[in-house]
Order: structure tokens, then C-alpha cells, then sequence
């Protein structure tokens, strides 16, 4: 990816619905390699712009890279005093922002093309949403395919988990119960999802608890899973109905996620201006 400064990075990296974190000096005291509301930006392989150079930039790429990789973390001020622990002689200090911006779309890997299957799958392709359908039966996809709907037929639809990024959304209505609590093991081994929700009775749902259990799953585990699936606002048992109610279950978790990730720890930043001699943030480019 050729560009001239972090703000093209950032118009690239948004087109191309990249993760990137933003880095932004707030503040800044004594000598720094560079002035507050310096800028550049951060991918898992790459990097655009600078804020000086050396160790400082150095760490600060490491850092930004375990943000992009942890996904309870969206913000993250840290302080760094330019001294030996950096090995940069420059004897000022430095307040920093990080902020990971992550691609628009959810992603849903929805399994069972079955009538509520079908139904749901009609309304996510409506939303930000990137949609794997999986299906062992081949013959139980529609025609007519949304853009942004990807087709997976294959023998063992458990297999195409691994298949997922983190934070994704899995939704399990199969047409076997074996076949939904494989699908749901295997979603829980690999533990890094937003939202697991399955389809299926209050009978069902304690049977799979107590397989789950069989199975060595802690009980904070197998919490994590959705059952029944859907909002109990929206009764209803016609596949319109039961897709209306997921869809909306799976607009509402992934809105509150989106407004908890915008929420900055100000006090945490208070704190670090003061440590940096700033005594307001109307203090940040008086340097």
C-alpha cells in the first residue's frame, strides 16, 4: 500500500475495511523528537507516518500491534518518559493516545440453510454484515445470493469455524442436534467470538448443558452461549418471525459493543497529562 502520510492511510486502510490503530502525542514535555498532535498510523504488518523515530516508535508500534490483537481494548493512553529506560537521550516525555479502528462489517457465520436460515439470511444481507452460509445440503441454497453472502458446502460444517476473524458472530440452526453441538464446541474452543447463539427448546439447550459439562466447558463457558436465540419481545414461530427476532438480538449486541468501544477513560487521562506537566489539555502544544 503506497501512501504519502497517515491521513491517506487511514482513507485506504477504511476502503479496504483494514484494522489500524491511530496514534496521536497529546502531550508533550521538554525535549521530544517530535511536537503534541503528532500522528501516524498502525496495521499488524505495516505503518505509515512517524512520531520521531527510535525506541519511542519503536515501543509504540509493539504496543498499538497488542491492541489490535486484544479485542477488549479500543483505547489506550500511555505515558513514556524519554530517558534510559527508552534509549533515547532527549530527557523530555510524552503522552500518548492510542485508538484502534476496526473494520465496519460484522461478521456472521450463519450455519443451516434451512427455512429460518433462509429467512435471516435475507435480512443480514441488509445490515454491515459479511455473511458465511454453511450447509452440508448444497441443494438448500437459494439461487439468488446477496453480494455480500459467502457460500460454504461441505461434509463437516463444524470445520469452517476456524475459518472466522475475531469477534465474530455464529448463529446454529442445523437440521441435526449433533450436528449443532459439534458446531457449538467448536465455536467455544476457539473462544475469541463476540456472539454464539443457537436455536432450539429450553429441553435442548439443558441437554447440551450438561454435554457441554461432559465435555469439561466451565459454566462461564457455556454461558456465553445464546439459547433460545432471539429477543423474547418478538414471540412468534412462523421463519420470518424467528429471523426478525435474531436479527434483531444480533443489531442489538453489536450496537452496545460499538458505543462501549468509543468510551474514553478520561480520568486515566487527566492523570497522565499531569504526570507530563500538562495541566489542561489546552496546555498540549504550548511546547
Amino acid at each position: 500500500m503506497m501512501v504519502a502520510s497517515w491521513i491517506d492511510a487511514i482513507s485506504q486502510l477504511n476502503s479496504a475495511d483494514k484494522d489500524f490503530v491511530l496514534v496521536t502525542l497529546l502531550a508533550t514535555k521538554g525535549s521530544t523528537p517530535r511536537n503534541a498532535g503528532t500522528k501516524m498510523v498502525i496495521t499488524q504488518d505495516d505503518f505509515f507516518d512517524s512520531i520521531g523515530g527510535g525506541n519511542l516508535e519503536y515501543q509504540v508500534i509493539a504496543l498499538a500491534r497488542k491492541i489490535l490483537a486484544d479485542s477488549t481494548v479500543q483505547h489506550h493512553i500511555g505515558y513514556f518518559p524519554l530517558g534510559p529506560s527508552l534509549g533515547q537521550c532527549c530527557g523530555g516525555s510524552t503522552a500518548v493516545l492510542f485508538e484502534k479502528f476496526t473494520g465496519s462489517y460484522v461478521y456472521v457465520m450463519l450455519f443451516g440453510a434451512g427455512h429460518v436460515g433462509k429467512a435471516l439470511v435475507s435480512i443480514l444481507s441488509e445490515l454491515p454484515c459479511k455473511v458465511h452460509w454453511v450447509d452440508s445440503r448444497e441443494n438448500e441454497f437459494p439461487v439468488y445470493i446477496p453480494s455480500n453472502v459467502t457460500l460454504i458446502n461441505i461434509d463437516q460444517p463444524e470445520a469452517a469455524v476456524s475459518e472466522m476473524p475475531v469477534n465474530s458472530y455464529y448463529l446454529v440452526m442445523t437440521h441435526n442436534h449433533q450436528l449443532d453441538f459439534l458446531i457449538c464446541e467448536e465455536v467455544l474452543k476457539k473462544s475469541d467470538f463476540s456472539y454464539l447463539g443457537l436455536i432450539g427448546s429450553k429441553n435442548k439447550w439443558r441437554r447440551f448443558q450438561q454435554r457441554l459439562k461432559y465435555k469439561n466447558f466451565s459454566e462461564e463457558v457455556i454461558s456465553r452461549i445464546q439459547c433460545p436465540i432471539g429477543l423474547c419481545e418478538v414471540p412468534g414461530k412462523r421463519p420470518m418471525e424467528v429471523a426478525v427476532s435474531i436479527a434483531g438480538e444480533i443489531i442489538n449486541h453489536y450496537q452496545k459493543k460499538q458505543l462501549e468501544q468509543k468510551s474514553v477513560n478520561w480520568q486515566e487521562l487527566k492523570h497522565l497529562y499531569r504526570e507530563s506537566g500538562q495541566n489542561s489539555l489546552s496546555e498540549t502544544n504550548s511546547n
